[in-house]
């Protein structure tokens, strides 16, 4: 028996916080696609359970203790909305791209975040078919300590992109999405 659309919508962000495979299976439809991807690994963007095992490990890469606490969930009809809090620490750096290429890498601060989301998710056959969020990035990445830019923050960023971590860190996470995404 299949879970219900409400254990489906909190399912999906526990894949994101374990990368539990199983999980993954029996939450996300074959043809699943995440519009969010575009910041992301290109294995993100995969299909079906692979792009979202291959998302968490992107997230859990940079931030250590991720969760996602569900705030207010509401079903109708083949939809699903999740209002939530995205949590953590980060410990990784957190890289994101642009058309599959390095845009920006935060070198791991050690500060928490905790942001609103919301989320809208689509349903088809008993699984969760599509993704696309509203996320409060701003809030994000000034808890980072990049917007507005702290002048040690930059001065971190820039160090990293002129040495080479950054693009090593944005290599580094990019194989372990498309590990995470092909199963290893």
């Amino acid at each position: 028996m299949g879970m219900d659309a409400l254990e489906l919508g909190r399912g999906l962000f526990r894949i994101l916080e374990t990368g539990d495979r199983a999980l993954a299976a029996e939450v996300v439809h074959p043809d699943f696609r995440n519009r969010e991807s575009s910041v992301s690994p290109q294995a993100c963007s995969l299909k079906g359970p692979a792009g979202v095992l291959a998302s968490g490990a992107w997230m859990r890469f940079a931030f250590s203790d991720l969760h996602f606490a569900v705030t207010g969930i509401v079903h109708e009809e083949d939809q699903i909305w999740v209002r939530l809090r995205m949590q953590g620490r980060q410990t990784g750096a957190f890289v994101r791209f642009r058309d599959g290429v390095l845009d920006q890498a935060v070198p791991p601060t050690g500060r928490e975040i905790d942001f609103e989301q919301i989320h809208v998710l689509r349903l088809r056959d008993g699984k969760v078919v599509s993704h696309e969020a509203v996320r409060d990035d701003v809030t994000m990445l000034g808890q980072l300590g990049v917007f507005p830019p702290e002048p040690a923050g930059m001065l971190r960023m820039v160090t990293w992109r002129l040495t080479g971590r950054a693009k090593r860190a944005a290599q580094q996470v990019t194989a372990l999405a498309a590990e995470a995404a092909a199963g290893s």
